[in-house]
């Protein structure tokens, strides 16, 4: 261990995203090994550390670190995203989300790369949503409407997502508070969304067959009483849009129940509001592997906290394609001297 030299790189953006933009549901695969993964108990994923401001209350820096610990399949790596969430950048044509992942050696700690995460993260996002919509539709790769709420990078991922495995929808709506933003979105994305595309109403795209809420909203603001139907998917992207009177009317898959009931989210509030956690059907790795059901008299409503080892599990496979193409991006020297005491 004393000669033990660790090679570190940095892996830049545009080599992320001609690899992801080259393999969507490969990521939507790694997605479900992830997810398949942590329902084994083979993953260690702590709480989410949140950098707020006084002088800037709506952003936030948060640190998610996680794990992955399985021999069997060579994956056992540690890691980190911090990732900068600023919804003001919009107004100046700055995307509200920046990050980095670092990627940490199992056995000694020490970080062997660096990798631009903002597409991590919403890739893992996006894919997320989509797999949740092939288990819970119910009606196969086609829906009659879909509805995004909010035109923002989220919401252009996951319709890429849905292009990219297959998805057809009759119709596709979009709304977003800023007229602008959604006209914008309907502009770039009419061309390769999978449907026809529009700007609509926001009662006309809560109404969608499938609805994406994907908002920077803090607190609930979709009303208290409006009752989805038995047939739609809610998925629940940005956590905090639903009042919990709907979540509880409805079934609720989680990606992970204790991460979900933290942090003022529409489970965390329901559970507030309710006393109990009887409203949760269970996670979508349990749906996966027939261990959870749902009722078909009840909407259903995806919530996805967002879990630090799917963006480790995203990381390791660009690192791996980087390192097969010959491209470590390696930083010579990042390391001087890894000893604790010279010979």
């Amino acid at each position: 261990m004393h000669d033990y030299r660790p090679a570190f790189s940095v892996i830049p953006g545009d080599f992320i995203q001609s690899i992801l933009s080259a393999q969507p549901c490969q990521i939507i695969d790694i997605v479900r090994q992830g997810y398949e993964l942590h329902h084994q108990h083979k993953t260690i994923n702590p709480d989410s550390y949140f950098l707020r401001f006084d002088d800037k209350p709506e952003a936030r820096i948060i640190a998610l670190p996680a794990a992955l610990r399985d021999p069997d399949s060579g994956l056992s790596v540690a890691g980190i995203k911090w990732i900068g969430s600023y919804p003001g950048n919009i107004d100046a044509n700055l995307q509200r989300a920046s990050a980095v992942v670092i990627l940490n050696d199992y056995q000694t700690g020490y970080p062997f790369a660096c990798l631009e995460a903002s597409q991590i993260s919403a890739a893992r996002t996006a894919a997320s949503a989509v797999l949740a919509a092939r288990h819970l539709h119910g009606h196969g790769r086609h829906a009659p409407a879909l509805g995004l709420i909010g035109a923002g990078v989220i919401a252009r991922t996951i319709l890429d997502y849905f292009a990219a495995d297959g998805w057809q929808f009759d119709d596709i709506r979009v709304h977003d508070q800023s007229q602008e933003h959604g006209d914008s979105f309907v502009h770039h994305l009419a061309d390769t969304a999978p449907g026809p595309l529009r700007s609509a109403a926001l009662d006309d795209t809560l109404a969608a067959s499938i609805v994406v809420l994907a908002t920077t909203a803090a607190t609930p603001w979709i009303a208290a009483d409006r009752r989805w139907r038995a047939e739609q998917l809610i998925l629940n992207v940005s956590l905090r849009d639903l009042a919990p009177e709907s979540i509880l009317r409805s079934n609720n898959v989680l990606d992970d129940i204790e991460h979900c009931m933290k942090a003022n989210t529409s489970p965390h509030l329901a559970w507030q509001r309710s006393g109990h956690r009887d409203f949760v059907s269970g996670t979508l790795a349990q749906i996966m592997a027939g261990e959870a059901g749902l009722d078909a008299g009840k909407a259903t409503i995806f919530s996805p906290f967002g879990l630090g080892l799917l963006d480790l599990c995203v990381a390791m496979f660009l690192y791996r394609q980087a390192v097969a193409c010959g491209r470590p991006f390696a930083v010579p020297g990042f390391f001087p001297d890894t000893r604790r005491w010279s010979r």
